[in-house]
């Protein structure tokens, strides 16, 4: 009976840690900085306002040449064969 006295110890010492380690992980995710849904949302607004999008000329219009950055080159590839 007294090997399992130990034992136990070390499993309730275990869990403390556990219990402590998972506490410190909360305590620092509730001190992470949190931002509204709202600011969020607005703020992906404008973003999406803003920024011009050569996938979507739809929305944008047609994209001239030079612009594009997905146009194949002008000058064709510039790849060499050995």
């Amino acid at each position: 009976m007294m090997n399992s006295r130990p034992h136990k110890q070390s499993m309730s010492e275990l869990k403390l840690r556990r219990l402590t380690e998972h506490n410190q992980r909360l305590r620092d995710d509730l001190a992470r900085p949190r931002l509204r849904v709202s600011e969020a949302s607005q703020s992906l607004i404008n973003y999406c306002k803003q920024t011009k999008d050569h996938l979507v000329p739809s929305v944008w219009g047609p994209i001239g040449k030079g612009e594009d950055p997905y146009a194949p080159p002008a000058q064709g590839c510039n790849c060499s064969i050995m």
